[in-house]
């Protein structure tokens, strides 16, 4: 089994002749003194970027300067992509909230399409630039910074500092020479995530409420209805911004990390 009960261990212990006879009493006693929770698990992924210690310093630092760097005309723009939003429109209907009686939601559905979110998070003040795509692609991503540039958020500003993740739609390769050939009136540095460790990424947060509230359940009429939908969405958020409060620090990251990398760079 992945995941054991008490009485999945009393049943093995005697299958397998540890013990003649034990109670699950016994064996929960026991987990309990060790803090040992078999039914429970935890998922995590660790990073395979080599640069990982040294890139996630660079954004956490950045995240913690946000404010001072905000006053001195550098701002921090966290991007990304949520992507196949499907619009679903339910057959079966919605049927509000009672008393004692929780929303229902009807099973059956008709696909209506799918549409992908391109969002920008402005870290010092929590506003968000927001737009939709049919498509996914690099020509998107340019789109869609195009309208970060000529947004107000870069007016008057000297420094543009992007938070991207490696993923085939910022195009790597080329991205930086695509910038430089705009001739922005403000310097732009892009500073990739490392691999896997997209909960490095505060723009991640703001899907999150995304998912929760907006599209779970989905009820749709139609692509047209659900981009209607995640507009109005971020346009009441940005009536009242504010930033996240990101409290994980460079300092408790070399603490964490630091030491298990040493004896893997000195190998």
């Amino acid at each position: 089994m992945s995941r054991w009960s008490s009485a999945e261990l009393v049943k093995t212990v005697i299958d397998k002749g540890i013990a003649s006879s034990i109670s699950a009493a016994t064996i929960r006693n026991w987990l309990r003194a060790e803090k040992i929770k078999p039914w429970q698990y935890h998922s995590w992924q660790k990073s395979t970027d080599p640069r990982f210690l040294e890139r996630a310093t660079v954004v956490l630092n950045l995240y913690e300067q946000a404010q001072e760097l905000a006053r001195r005309k550098e701002i921090i723009v966290c991007a990304d992509e949520k992507t196949s939003i499907q619009a679903r429109k339910l057959t079966g209907g919605v049927t509000a909230a009672g008393p004692d009686t929780p929303m229902k939601v009807g099973d059956r559905y008709q696909r209506g399409g799918a549409l992908n979110l391109f969002a920008g998070l402005l870290v010092h003040s929590g506003e968000t630039i927001a737009r939709c795509f049919e498509r996914k692609r690099f020509v998107e991503f340019q789109m869609f910074l195009s309208m970060v540039f000529k947004s107000l958020w870069c007016k008057k500003i000297k420094v543009l500092h992007f938070i991207f993740d490696n993923g085939p739609t910022h195009a790597p390769k080329s991205i930086e020479a695509w910038i430089a050939n705009l001739k922005l009136p403000f310097r732009v540095k892009i500073h990739w995530l490392p691999v896997h460790a997209s909960w490095l990424d505060q723009v991640e947060i703001i899907f999150s409420p995304l998912k929760n509230k907006i599209l779970s359940p989905a009820h749709f009429d139609d692509k047209q209805d659900l981009e209607k939908v995640l507009m109005h969405y971020f346009n009441e958020r940005n009536k009242n911004p504010k930033p996240i409060r990101w409290t994980y620090t460079a300092a408790q990251l070399q603490k964490k990390f630091a030491p298990k990398l040493v004896p893997a760079l000195c190998a």
